[in-house]
């Protein structure tokens, strides 16, 4: 089916096959339900909370089976996974092998929108390896400072479905999409897209960095009116050129640097339009000051200029990109602002769970007591630390997989002092910030950005990160 059928699709007794229950699985099955289909929600796990959900699933009449997620039920004629489900799982052999299509969460709200008889709203979708929940909510943000009705929606935690299929009526949706949902969303076609950038992630899923990128390149397929494009990384143009695109549709760049036509980037703190301007050889339109951005680290500069990109695609003016990213404020745990004690600063930035993410980090402060570690997800350390060699003063190592960040500190950058904190237990953060706290002077950082995911010692990056938020707290009321 193409992207112009959705309001075709006959649910009416349809055999549907949900797999996974929870944030994306739940809505999907209830949504389904709701329209006729007969639902099956197949689950790997059998767990209290499964039972709990599928009970009340079963007493709207869903059929739910836990603890095999593998088998195909015989009558299934289309599969709607959860995007964490692998491409490699039998499930997936065996629908193929049926001749059943698949589609994620994305696909199936994409499908769905303007069924209710409502002008489905256009979608201005991003992904990336970092920054695309920054991105999405900062584009929100200028969208609401435009008057234009928008929320953000997506992989940044709120469902597509729920965006929808919900009473609330949009003018268009600030949409956030991770790699795995875009490999699940065979139709999706954006008014416009951006990739902010591309580094090694999640390779165990794709396979391989190019199954990977291909990906994410999905997001560009039938663009309308702009594939937004990173200028200072290549892959993301190589992208923006594989696409096949809507007549019309222009490539759209941003860059740190001063901006060629068709693109956005900075002059003098200054960011620039030189693409969505009358005369893109000689003229360029001021959006806002580097210092309206929040907070104005180079990569969240970067992420602005893309959101205010895809704003711009959709006519917005510029001072509500102005206005937009005034108003804007960061997530928790990233790039966040603790405490200044004894003249020194501490950044949380737990939220950088990969190398990629934390080299964006390190680049915005000097000189830096940096705290990383905990599950390296099959990551290498080398590119990192020697980017960052000149700006550590310390290093502090915890978690699972520190000897790999210590062997590569080790090969390049074997003059800064680390300390090896061979401690699991609930201490061990607050035992962290006091080494580096040991290690740093006036005017350095303690900069937490781990590199790693967390969940060898934490539940997940915000408790690691209000983890060390306590441990700061306690070491400046102690200095009081």
């Amino acid at each position: 089916m193409g992207s112009q059928e959705v309001s075709n699709v006959d649910w009416q007794g349809k055999h549907v096959t949900v797999a996974g229950l929870g944030v994306s699985g739940i809505p999907a099955a209830r949504a389904l339900h709701e329209r006729g289909a007969l639902v099956t929600v197949v689950n790997d796990g059998d767990d209290e909370r499964s039972r709990a959900q599928a009970a009340e699933l079963e007493a709207l009449g869903i059929t739910v089976r836990l603890g095999d997620g593998d088998t195909l039920p015989g009558s299934t004629e289309l599969v709607v996974t959860a995007p964490g489900w692998k491409p490699g799982k039998p499930l997936f052999t065996a629908a193929a092998e049926a001749g059943v299509p698949v589609w994620g969460d994305v696909e199936l709200a994409w499908r769905l929108r303007g069924q209710d008889g409502r002008e489905p709203a256009p979608w201005l979708a991003v992904t990336g390896t970092n920054g695309k929940t920054t991105t999405v909510r900062m584009l929100a943000s200028i969208l609401e400072a435009a008057g234009l009705r928008t929320a953000a929606v997506g992989n940044i935690g709120v469902s597509l479905l729920d965006a929808v299929l919900g009473d609330e009526t949009y003018d268009v949706l600030a949409v956030e999409l991770s790699s795995y949902q875009l490999h699940w969303a065979p139709s999706l076609r954006a008014h416009s897209g951006a990739v902010l950038n591309l580094a090694p992630d999640h390779l165990d899923w794709h396979g391989s960095m190019a199954g990977y990128a291909a990906d994410k390149g999905r997001i560009y397929e039938g663009n309308r009116v702009a594939c937004v494009y990173n200028a200072q990384d290549a892959a993301t143009e190589d992208l923006v050129r594989e696409a096949d695109v809507e007549e019309g549709c222009r490539a759209i760049g941003f860059t740190l640097g001063t901006p060629g036509p068709s693109q956005l980037g900075v002059v003098d703190g200054i960011l620039v339009d030189r693409a969505f301007v009358a005369d893109r050889q000689k003229q360029a339109q001021e959006l806002a000051e580097t210092s309206d951005v929040n907070p104005p680290a180079p990569h969240n500069i970067a992420n602005a200029l893309a959101a205010a990109a895809l704003a711009r695609a959709f006519g917005v003016p510029p001072k509500a990109v102005r206005d937009g990213l005034r108003a804007f404020r960061p997530d928790a745990h990233r790039i966040e602002h603790v405490a200044d004690v004894s003249g020194v600063t501490y950044i949380d930035d737990s939220k950088a769970t990969n190398t990629h993410a934390a080299e964006a980090s390190l680049a915005s402060y000097d000189p830096i007591v940096w705290i990383a570690g905990g599950l390296a997800k099959g990551a290498t350390f080398d590119e990192l630390v020697t980017g960052a060699a000149k700006r550590l003063k310390g290093v502090v190592l915890m978690g699972a997989d520190r000897a790999l960040i210590r062997e590569a500190l080790a090969r390049h950058a074997p003059e800064v002092p680390v300390v090896d904190l061979d401690r699991t237990d609930t201490g061990a953060m607050s035992a962290a910030v006091r080494e580096a706290a040991r290690l740093a002077g006036p005017g350095d950082t303690v900069l937490l950005a781990p590199a790693c995911a967390s969940m060898d010692m934490f539940v997940n990056y915000k408790k690691r990160g209000e983890a060390f938020a306590d441990a700061v707290r306690e070491l400046a009321d102690e200095s009081a």
